[in-house]
């Protein structure tokens, strides 16, 4: 008998997910104006200033506010009900996002670990005053917008984790730029602005690594990290009346949408609807999974062993009709 977990804690957790994805795109909302408009004001100050160091920075920041719009966009499509062909709906639209996210951040670390290369070899000149201005204000916008992408719950989109990772990324640049600048203005070593820049790539290559790697396991259709499977497993083969648990499979639709299947033996002539409705129970309260397919048969029962009669067959030696078919 296989049947789906649909009703009470599941409702509930549908309804949380729901909500979560609201303030998710509330937050991605918030953080896009922020950096737009950073963005505007860093352009304006770069023409003003005749700066290709502030148009360069305010180009980068311009793929940060695409991927607060890509992450914005598939939060929205994520949020569209399930329909037609799509029966878990569009939520793995925040995964692809996350992963285009992790991309992007791999591409621009290693050219910006080019052109460190080339500019360690060959320092141009280095406006320190107005890069250290344009630092600290950077820092102070990115502290912003990093606050308003952080989670109020222990659960995060992985979505909204690849934009979060970006913004951050951002934050330990300027930082590093600040540094970098101090010590162009203190001591005239331009070499520091490109040694800087090493850091924050090496900070955007690990967050690339962290982002296709998980996004890649939700593609890949592994267990959700923190679930372990065999774990699940004995868990549910130890509750009484159970006999086997094979074919268990778990999986994560989207973030925060792990999914289980398993086929479940119980004894034969135990109530197969309360033992199934014991482990939903136990799956949603030891592994907070709720969405769940549970296939529950009954063990064969015993039989007897078949007694199979052979009529007796008269001795060859007791009379001349012996052995003789009829």
């Amino acid at each position: 008998m296989a049947t789906h977990s649909h009703a009470g804690h599941a409702g509930h957790a549908r309804h949380s997910h729901v909500h979560g994805r609201d303030a998710d795109r509330r937050a991605l909302k918030q953080a896009l104006a922020l950096i737009l408009v950073f963005m505007a004001a860093e352009v304006a100050a770069g023409i003003i200033a005749s700066s290709l160091a502030l148009l360069s920075d305010a180009a980068h920041m311009l793929t940060d506010a695409a991927a607060l719009a890509l992450s914005l966009a598939a939060a929205h499509l994520a949020a569209r009900p399930a329909h037609g062909a799509m029966t878990y709906g569009l939520g793995r639209a925040e995964i692809l996002s996350a992963q285009a996210n992790g991309i992007t951040l791999l591409i621009l670390g290693l050219l910006i670990v080019y052109e460190a290369i080339v500019r360690l070899v060959s320092p141009p000149h280095v406006e320190g005053g107005l890069v250290l201005v344009v630092a600290l204000v950077g820092i102070v916008v990115n502290l912003v917008a990093v606050r308003i992408l952080t989670p109020r719950s222990t659960s995060r989109s992985l979505n909204v984790e690849g934009s979060y990772r970006h913004i951050l990324t951002d934050l330990y640049g300027f930082i590093a730029t600040a540094v970098a600048a101090v010590v162009i203005i203190a001591t005239g070593f331009s070499r520091a602005d490109p040694i800087a820049s090493l850091l924050i790539a090496a900070l955007m290559l690990h967050a690339a690594y962290l982002l296709l790697k998980e996004s890649g396991r939700v593609f890949m259709e592994a267990a959700p990290a923190g679930l372990d499977p065999e774990e699940i497993g004995h868990a549910l083969a130890s509750q009484p009346g159970v006999v086997e648990v094979h074919d268990l499979h778990v999986w994560e639709v989207t973030s925060g949408f792990p999914a289980l299947s398993a086929h479940v033996v119980v004894r034969a002539g135990d109530d197969c609807h309360q033992r199934r409705r014991n482990l939903q129970r136990l799956l949603e309260d030891e592994f907070d999974v709720h969405h769940t397919t549970l296939q529950v048969d009954h063990e064969a029962a015993e039989q007897a062993p078949l007694q199979i009669e052979v009529p007796a067959v008269d001795s060859p030696h007791e009379g001349g009709e012996a052995g003789r078919r009829p």
